[in-house]
């Protein structure tokens, strides 16, 4: 289970932390933390992302977003 839309979840295959967007059959939707392209994952290789994982992948966003890396 992954909880509603928007909730945050990190795929263990990556380590990717990423927002729940939906299903796509028997995948799951996954979008990176400040948009982006989704990437589907299967239900078994995510789980519900920390606190602090959820506070490092905006902050990283955040810091690239200043740097001009991301729009």
């Amino acid at each position: 289970m992954t909880g509603p839309i928007g909730t945050y979840v990190v795929d263990i295959r990556t380590g990717r932390v990423g927002r729940f967007m939906g299903e796509a059959g028997s995948r799951l939707l996954l979008r990176p933390v400040g948009g982006g392209r989704e990437w589907e994952c299967e239900p078994d290789a995510v789980r519900l992302a920390t606190a602090v994982e959820r506070i490092s992948a905006t902050t990283a966003y955040v810091n690239a977003r200043s740097r001009g890396e991301v729009t």
